[in-house]
């Protein structure tokens, strides 16, 4: 009976097993994952035969001891993990069976597409911030090396060699000498493949203008043309000036090409003072130092306004006495009712003789005027006084007709504004 139960035992160990080992897929490329499959033929039913299954490439074990499962799984395959590959199974009597190696290739794509792009994006970017230049490919497989490049000659920045379809320069203080065009090189061991031109523009801001002033003279004079000029040193174009005189705002002016700007003023008495200029760009605003214009008035402008001056000062002068002696005529006019205004426009006429009112007046008695000049305002300005006086009459029937004249007088105020001073002719005609 014995022999026959170690037959039984025996019988499917003894039976003999194949190994294959299959790779899924059978050409992988890189960077995908690969499962490898070590397939008994025929397996084993019962558990007493259970097996051990181990995986190689070349003399190297691809993970630490065996296990009872029949498939290896690796993640990433890359060029470098090609080469020959093959498997072991262990029975429970230590038995080992041993597959046939089998050739794996990994294939490599040549990178394509490659493209180089900034951050900050559309190649701008103001000066001392950071720009970043990033290369990528489309397509490609396994370490790709990239190259950046600096001007159509082509000066190299940076290189780097990565498992990754994208790369990242950095210039973390950008200056002005970084303006230029840029592109990047991308291979993986089938060729470098470039990428197009890519142009980076760094902006200024405006550093502090200088504002100067322009005069036709040594000494600016009221009515001069004078030119006032900003201009900052450095800064991004288009650039904006704004002209105030005393922080109050006279214009603008642009330099589309940078540069400086001007702007034309006409002196006033008003616009001596502090002048000023500001420059924006955009990306910053700075405000000149204030500068000083001083400028002289010409002669005849003074004269002028002195002369304008002591006329208004004449009238105000001449106003108040001639108001007072318009009033003081009114008031003696109500005491006597003798007096009266004339018209101080016309030439004084000659005073006429007078009747007397009595019947046995030997003769009609008459005034005669006296002339007298109270004031002058001015060269062309002349105000007088006349004076009525009665003559004495010898007759005592008139007595008391000369007592009642002597006793009255009349005033007359005349007032002549003439070119030219009163001639002796113009007082003989009055008289």
């Amino acid at each position: 009976m014995l022999p026959w139960l170690l037959l039984l035992i025996c019988a499917p160990l003894c039976e003999p097993i194949e190994l294959f080992l299959i790779p899924k897929p059978s050409r992988p490329i890189e960077g995908s994952p690969v499962t490898l499959t070590c397939k008994a033929q025929p397996f084993p039913q019962k558990p007493v035969a259970q097996l051990q299954f181990c995986f190689f490439r070349g003399g190297w074990a691809l993970r630490l001891g065996c296990s009872s499962s029949p498939e290896l799984q690796i993640a990433t395959m890359w060029k470098e993990d090609s080469g020959s590959y093959w498997c072991e199974a262990q029975t429970m009597a230590f038995k080992v069976i041993r597959s046939r190696r089998v050739q794996i290739y990994v294939q490599r794509f040549p990178v394509s597409d490659v493209s180089l792009e900034t951050q900050p994006p559309g190649g701008q970017v103001i000066e001392g911030d950071k720009l970043v230049l990033v290369c990528s490919v489309a397509k490609g497989t396994g370490d790709i090396t990239f190259l950046w490049y600096k001007g159509v000659l082509g000066v190299n920045l940076e290189t780097k060699t990565q498992r990754s379809l994208t790369a990242e320069f950095e210039i973390l203080t950008v200056r002005e000498s970084d303006a230029e065009q840029y592109y990047c090189v991308a291979d993986n061991g089938y060729g470098p493949s470039p990428s197009g031109l890519v142009s980076i523009t760094v902006r200024i801001p405006v550093s502090r203008p200088v504002i100067t002033l322009s005069t036709p003279r040594a000494q600016a004079m009221v009515g001069d043309m004078v030119e006032l000029h900003c201009e900052a040193l450095r800064g991004s174009p288009p650039i904006l000036y704004w002209f105030y005189h005393e922080d109050v705002t006279l214009g603008s002016s642009s330099a589309p090409s940078g540069g400086g700007a001007s702007f034309n003023l006409s002196l006033t008495t008003e616009q001596s003072g502090n002048y000023s200029c500001e420059a924006d760009n955009g990306l910053r605003t700075q405000r000149s130092e204030a500068v000083t214009l001083n400028f002289t008035v010409p002669i005849r402008d003074r004269r002028d306004r002195h002369l304008t001056s002591g006329v208004i000062e004449g009238l105000l002068g001449t106003l108040c006495p001639a108001t007072v002696a318009l009033l003081f005529c009114y008031w003696l006019k109500r005491k006597i009712g003798r007096c009266s205004s004339r018209d101080p426009l016309r030439t004084p006429p000659r005073p006429e003789p007078q009747e007397s009112s009595y019947l046995n007046s030997p003769a009609p008695v008459q005034l005669e005027p006296v002339y007298e000049n109270v004031n002058v305002v001015s060269r062309d300005g002349v105000y007088s006084l006349v004076y009525c006086i009665q003559q004495e009459q010898k007759s005592a029937a008139v007595e008391p007709l000369r007592t009642h004249l002597e006793n009255q007088v009349g005033l007359d105020i005349y007032s002549r504004l003439r070119k030219t001073n009163i001639t002796d002719m113009d007082y003989e005609n009055a008289m």
